[in-house]
């Protein structure tokens, strides 16, 4: 904020109906600084509110964690769902990082089930007659969509194109079962059985 245009005194802020004053001398607290018309120092004022927003932030970390929270959260995603959905999708790449970081934080144990659930299942469709090679084509799959993220910076992943727990037939985790597709695409796939060209 320019102080040199600023009026001098309070009084002459409310004759110019300036929201701002500054006179050179230090407040109170001893901050040289533009002071409120309607107010007090803007030093002394960011402070109040920087402490206030510690206060904030705790009471609200706390009211989150409460049962009153979780439940007040449940009733607006009820509520909500599709903006909360379009919120979400409207998210960058690195936002979507950040709280699927947090989240993995927050539930470990959830994630290892969830890992734990995954891989089994991979297992189990996996036949005991595929070579060695078609076992490798597989892996290459893999580094295939990891070397495409690293390089385009767009999450991709490794999807089954005949879903192994799709709706109506499962698949197998075989290499010509296999396909690279992005994080999003694969997200609105699911697990249905999409034509492929």
């Amino acid at each position: 904020m320019d102080t040199s245009t600023l009026p001098k005194s309070r009084a002459e802020a409310k004759v110019k109906g300036a929201k701002y004053y500054f006179t050179g001398e230090p407040c109170k607290h001893g901050h040289i600084a533009p002071r409120k018309t309607k107010g007090a120092c803007v030093e002394c004022l960011k402070i109040e509110w920087e402490k206030g927003n510690v206060t904030r932030a705790e009471y609200f970390k706390q009211y989150n964690q409460s049962e009153a929270g979780k439940e007040a959260k449940r009733e607006y995603y009820e509520k909500n769902k599709e903006l909360v959905k379009i919120k979400a999708k409207a998210r960058s790449p690195e936002e979507r990082r950040f709280h699927k970081t947090v989240y993995k934080k927050k539930h470990p144990d959830l994630y290892r089930a969830f890992t734990r659930s995954r891989r089994k299942k991979h297992r189990s469709a996996t036949p005991k007659w595929l070579t060695a090679e078609q076992k490798r084509q597989m892996r290459q799959v893999y580094i295939d969509a990891m070397t495409v993220t690293r390089i385009t910076g767009v999450p991709y992943v490794v999807d089954h194109i005949i879903p192994l727990n799709g709706e109506n037939v499962s698949g197998l985790h075989v290499p010509w079962n296999l396909q690279v597709m992005t994080r999003e695409e694969n997200l609105k796939k699911s697990n249905k059985l999409v034509d492929t060209p």
